[in-house]
């Protein structure tokens, strides 16, 4: 799908919320949702698929009888990953619009409204997984803030960070390492790849790595040739991509150019098919981790509902969705279950949606089942998960192909290598 499609499905998603609020029925028999979405700013790359993920589910949901029989007057709005435009945006619908809960998406604005939108009691399901969304209450030892009313779906990064690190230091003797492995974090000066770096450097040197200085590189896609210099004159072993894939695919490239032999460990946002297909053979053994617990050409009981949603915005059934369209579905249905049992105890608002949030252990979407990772969030814990499944990129042939055929052909596939359980230990907690 191209972004000119999912730019004017997102506009007939903003025309949709616009004709509900517009029709004779009373206000209260909608439900406004607001749905902050990147498709066109600096994670625009898989900005696009999550947030087409999010909005396909929603209207989805709306088509199949909407939540406890009430249709959602949904507004996706492409705030380009700025940070005054979401706050601008979210000012609208915390005031004349009054929504009970928000699909949101990057960290830098995420963590600017955590006040807010605790303040306004509004929950908000987030496309950060920011270790400091975690803490509800504030006590962790590292916890800047409470977030008591920010959710989201899979591990944060820290612990999607730690976990790789965990797998690092078992691949590193399996392979017959000499002495301390090296480990370097990479990515842009910026809240979203800063969010684990103290975690994953202070957890590095716990299990014997030698940490070695930063090297960054920008959000947008670059020649990055220097970085990449840098990094083998280095000797590091592992390097962590916190940012997204777009920007990562050129360090891919400029380090296979360059001879730089490393092992790569890319955030949950740092690679996918689309990223595979343009690093092409650059992308080869990029470990990462997975939210779901398929990609879109495999088989769960849960994929016959995906590929219904898709239908919404492809009618014929042959688009090919990446990862992070599946991780939006999942977002978007643990919000709609939330709200379900907010109106069977006492109305659908922000403080009943938050309670919703806590009455399930290992929960999994009703029609979802083997696509969401069981979840659990308590007034505690705001970890939905502490399971991380790692998959490795493996790209065989050239990517000249379209995704979908590539990964009919196998040329592209993503094969997991390790499911980490970490411990939900209390100094993670909120970082």
């Amino acid at each position: 799908m191209t972004l000119k499609t999912v730019l004017a499905a997102a506009t007939a998603t903003v025309a949709l919320g616009a004709a509900f609020a517009g029709a004779p029925a009373t206000a209260q028999e909608k439900i406004s949702v607001g749905h902050l979405a990147d498709y066109s700013g600096a994670t625009s790359d898989v900005g696009v698929p999550f947030g087409q993920g999010v909005a396909d589910a929603l209207a989805y949901i709306n088509k199949q009888g909407g939540v406890a029989g009430r249709q959602m007057a949904v507004e996706t709005y492409d705030y380009g990953y700025q940070v005054p435009r979401a706050i601008s945006q979210y000012k609208k619908w915390s005031g004349r619009d009054k929504v009970p809960a928000i699909q949101g998406w990057g960290t830098a604005d995420t963590e600017a409204l955590i006040t807010f939108v605790a303040k306004d009691e509004i929950p908000y399901f987030s496309g950060s997984y920011a270790g400091a969304l975690t803490d509800p209450n504030g006590k962790g030892e590292r916890s800047e803030k409470a977030a008591p009313y920010n959710f989201f779906y899979g591990p944060s990064y820290s612990d999607g960070l730690r976990a790789m690190l965990m797998w690092a230091a078992k691949d590193w003797k399996a392979k017959g390492g000499q002495g301390a492995p090296k480990y370097v974090h990479m990515g842009a000066n910026h809240p979203y790849p800063n969010a684990p770096k103290a975690a994953g450097e202070e957890l590095a040197k716990q299990l014997g790595f030698e940490v070695l200085p930063a090297i960054q590189f920008a959000l947008t896609p670059g020649d990055y040739t220097a970085q990449c210099l840098t990094l083998k004159t280095s000797g590091a072993n592992y390097a962590y991509l916190g940012n997204t894939a777009g920007s990562n695919i050129s360090v891919l490239k400029a380090c296979e150019t360059v001879g730089a032999s490393v092992q790569f460990l890319g955030n949950v946002w740092g690679m996918d098919e689309n990223a595979a297909k343009a690093a092409g053979k650059a992308a080869d053994g990029v470990v990462f981790p997975l939210r779901t617990g398929v990609t879109f050409s495999e088989s769960a009981p849960g994929m016959q509902l995906v590929q219904e949603i898709s239908k919404v915005t492809d009618a014929a059934g042959t688009a090919y969705r990446p990862v992070h369209y599946l991780a939006g579905i999942c977002s978007a249905y643990y919000m709609k279950e939330s709200m379900e049992w907010a109106a069977k105890n006492g109305g659908i608002t922000g403080p009943n949606i938050k309670k919703g949030m806590y009455q399930k252990k290992d929960w999994v979407p009703a029609g979802l089942e083997g696509v969401c990772f069981p979840s659990s969030w308590t007034a505690e814990d705001h970890r939905g998960t502490t399971t991380v499944a790692l998959y490795r990129a493996k790209v065989s042939g050239p990517t000249e192909a379209p995704v979908s055929e590539l990964v009919k052909s196998g040329a592209i596939k993503l094969e997991k290598v390790d499911t980490v359980q970490l411990e939900r230990k209390p100094e993670w907690l909120g970082w």
